[in-house]
């Protein structure tokens, strides 16, 4: 779950069910800049990401599906937390990696393009902007920053930051269609809104352009990741070929789709936890004590 701050109080949300997919919105159709049709998703083509996973980081965090409110959390392998290693030349995750609320990447539905089912959860992103974690703790551990120059540090850099569990706006560039272990698992290239550079970036032909090799690092990463781990290589449909804005915008409707069925119970949700604060027509929709009451319990 996530605490979203009003004035001087916060209410419980699902990070999975109740933040709009699209930037600004109470449902997925509002945003800022006049481009495309208004009231339309690719208005703009702003949406929603919640960060599970900050750069250079290695903690497999996740969003919980199956849990009530779908809290943030480290994923387990064997009973054991679970650390993404390390695969030369890269340091964890390259990107701050998470995902689109709002979005479902149906089991039951085989894609045609992949000809592979999806993998069950909100689809993945990749923000390849500048904004990196950067931890107080951390600092504080260097014997020579004295706390309070670590804090005066640590306040500097703030707007430079992307935090676990941050909700940021990002723009779509483009995606890579991951085959993970026979399952559909779309990787999205997108950028922060906040990023000073993300002016720059409007399609997957910029990534190429201004960061040269970003996109060959991400191929390679969603490759061999998994291989530490005694794993094959992962596989990806379209020989491997990023495809662009628009097609990643229509995969992220479809998915979107596919949630909006999934939250109105007009298909079967399996072990997926879909209880949340936001969608007032949803079966699943709670009032904000029992969302205080689940998170209390």
């Amino acid at each position: 779950m996530t605490a979203c701050q009003s004035g001087a109080s916060y209410s419980w949300i699902s990070a999975d069910h109740s933040v709009p997919t699209a930037a600004a919105a109470a449902e997925m159709s509002v945003t800022v800049e006049e481009r495309g049709r208004p009231n339309t998703l690719d208005y703009r083509n702003i949406f929603h990401a919640v960060v599970e996973v900050p750069r250079w980081t290695n903690a497999k965090m996740e969003i919980a599906t199956k849990d009530p409110l779908n809290p943030l959390k480290q994923d387990l392998k064997k009973g054991n937390l679970r650390y993404v290693a390390n695969v030369f030349p890269h340091k964890g995750y390259i990107w701050n990696y998470g995902a689109i609320p709002q979005t479902w990447e149906d089991p039951n539905h085989k894609d045609s393009d992949t000809g592979c089912c999806g993998d069950n959860d909100p689809i993945d992103i990749c923000d390849i902007g500048n904004k990196v974690q950067m931890s107080l703790w951390a600092l504080k551990r260097q014997s020579y920053i004295e706390p309070f120059v670590a804090f005066l540090i640590k306040s500097a850099f703030d707007s430079q930051v992307c935090s676990r569990g941050e909700i940021i706006k990002v723009k779509v560039l483009g995606t890579l269609a991951l085959i993970d272990e026979g399952e559909t698992d779309w990787k999205v290239i997108v950028i922060n809104t906040e990023d000073p550079e993300s002016a720059d970036f409007n399609d997957i032909d910029d990534v190429r352009r201004l960061k040269p090799g970003y996109l060959e690092a991400t191929f390679d990463w969603f490759k061999r990741y998994k291989v530490p781990d005694g794993k094959p290589e992962n596989q990806f449909a379209f020989n491997g070929e990023f495809k662009d804005r628009d097609f990643a915008i229509k995969t992220i409707k479809d998915t979107h789709e596919f949630w909006k069925a999934l939250i109105s119970k007009n298909c079967s949700a399996g072990e997926l936890n879909c209880t949340n604060t936001g969608v007032s027509d949803s079966p699943f929709c709670c009032s904000a004590g029992d969302a205080e009451a689940v998170v209390k319990s």
